[in-house]
């Protein structure tokens, strides 16, 4: 007699694309969830390093896709098992009762949901940023993937799982999310690297992403935002 698999709970998607440098660090930090019963989906877009055979023993599955962050996104949720979906950046840490504090937030009902993110570097700005990011993110119920999305499967396949476009995913998938319910904002916070901001410089990167966002919410395609991106950095 053949013995059914046991269901998976939480499935953690991974986009990666030339991380090998701390890809170890990072997944190895998962392995507690998984021996809960998690699964880890890592979802390469392309690297030319040695991303991809550095995360194979610390993840249930290594999956390509083409690049493009929503595209990997979507490849690895459609791939994963879990009944509820978790979407991480390379650079991020989840906090360590992170599949606890998931479980417990859509246990109200809840379809969806976020972390409170932290940053860490030298840039002084950086905690003032990450607290703007956790009160603006509260206040208009859109959410960042710097903050670790979640949902339920459910709800990423009502939401029609993220727009595949080259900028502004988040913001939009966000949007469609807030049609089935709030986000839930947890308080325990990720931890996530600033480097994206003292790359560039701070007031440089802030004023560049809130330029961003507006032309955004005006209409403005967000290929030509891709375009805008990519220059000024």
């Amino acid at each position: 007699m053949s013995l059914s698999p046991r269901p998976v709970p939480l499935s953690v998607i991974v986009p990666t694309l030339d991380e090998a440098l701390g890809i170890k660090a990072h997944l190895s930090a998962l392995a507690h969830l998984r021996e809960r019963g998690a699964e880890v989906v890592v979802v390469d877009g392309g690297s030319r390093d040695d991303t991809v055979r550095r995360a194979a023993p610390w993840c249930d599955r290594v999956m390509a896709s083409p690049a493009g962050r929503a595209r990997q996104m979507n490849a690895g949720a459609l791939a994963s098992q879990g009944a509820i979906v978790v979407f991480l950046h390379a650079d991020t840490r989840l906090p360590e009762d992170a599949d606890q504090c998931i479980y417990q937030a859509l246990a109200t009902g809840a379809a969806w949901g976020r972390f409170d993110i932290r940053l860490t570097g030298q840039a002084r700005l950086l905690p003032v940023i990450a607290r703007c990011m956790n009160a603006r993110s509260r206040l208009t119920g859109i959410a960042t993937g710097d903050q670790a999305l979640f949902m339920t499967r459910d709800a990423f396949e009502r939401a029609g799982s993220f727009p595949e476009q080259p900028l502004m995913e988040d913001i939009e998938m966000s949007r469609r999310l807030k049609a089935l319910s709030r986000p839930v904002c947890l308080h325990q916070c990720v931890i996530s690297s600033g480097r994206r901001w003292e790359r560039h410089g701070v007031w440089r990167t802030i004023l560049l992403m809130w330029r961003l966002r507006y032309r955004y919410w005006r209409g403005v395609d967000s290929a030509k935002l891709a375009k805008v991106y990519r220059h000024a950095r």
